[in-house]
């Protein structure tokens, strides 16, 4: 897991140039949709609102990795390692994406904010969405990297 400002993004190597320049052009009026970065790299922008507690799902996803950014608004996003969870609803190779039941432990949290940015790799579960007071309006970027860039 990565969290940092957007303006440190471009020290990351192992972040694809095209991913960082489509990054630092977006602004709080992009228009939602989605944004094909390269052949196999691209990015959704969705408005929704916040969950309020126990709304919330953990998930992980096996092909890509997630680069989440908000241009408007805040949300709390949880996250915690798969090694020690249990499945609640298994992997959908279509979507990839599979569910866990929420461990009784703390999980960490960070507070997504326009000017930050999280990169979460397959083995980091986390639930996004979640509302840092009361449920809010925001607008939201999930970059999809595929794994296989980094096995080639």
């Amino acid at each position: 897991m990565i969290f940092d400002k957007i303006s440190n993004i471009k020290n990351y190597k192992e972040i694809p140039t095209e991913v960082t320049d489509f990054i630092l052009s977006l602004t709080p009026e992009t228009y939602p949709g989605h944004y094909e970065i390269s052949t196999d790299i691209y990015a959704n922008i969705d408005c929704y609102t916040t969950k309020a507690e126990g709304e919330g799902k953990l998930e992980s996803h096996k092909k890509y990795i997630d680069i989440q950014l908000l241009l408007d608004g805040v949300e709390r996003l949880d996250f915690t390692d798969t090694a020690d969870l249990t499945v609640s609803e298994t992997y959908n190779p279509d979507k990839d994406i599979m569910f866990y039941a929420k461990p009784g432990e703390f999980l960490n949290s960070v507070k997504l904010e326009y000017g930050n940015f999280i990169m979460l790799y397959p083995h980091e579960a986390h639930q996004p969405q979640m509302s840092v007071k009361s449920p809010q309006n925001v607008k939201k970027v999930v970059v999809k990297i595929p794994v296989t860039i980094y096995s080639a």
